[in-house]
């Protein structure tokens, strides 16, 4: 079970990040003017589809607290880097983002990391 709740954690975190990102984007950029950028923010916090961005955080969160109590975080935490992945890959088809071999070789280390580091000695 305890591998359940770091997925969802996992899942969530991954949901909140794209989201954001996806619904920003059609807000546009942050305006200069500071009376400007607090419009701007305000709006991005009343849309309805950002607010379940925060909630997908909070979610990820109550997620990690039960995972906590079944494993040390030592050997838990690692595996919070596939969002990394995750987001990667996600954001290259839904945002069109580019994939560099230097990515790609970072996000091979970041899979070999979790690897080493989950293994029992």
């Amino acid at each position: 079970m305890g591998y359940f709740y770091i997925l969802g954690t996992i899942l969530f975190t991954v949901y909140g990040q794209l989201m954001l990102k996806w619904r920003i984007d059609k807000f546009g950029s942050l305006p200069k003017e500071t009376f400007d950028k607090v419009l701007f923010l305000l709006r991005l916090l009343l849309d309805p589809l950002i607010l379940s961005g925060f909630l997908s955080a909070f979610v990820a969160s109550l997620f990690w607290m039960a995972a906590m109590t079944k494993f040390n975080i030592s050997f838990a935490y690692p595996f919070m880097s596939l969002s990394f992945v995750l987001v990667f890959l996600f954001s290259v088809f839904m945002f069109g983002e580019p994939m560099t071999s230097q990515k790609v070789i970072g996000l091979l280390l970041i899979v070999f990391g979790i690897i080493v580091t989950s293994q029992s000695l």
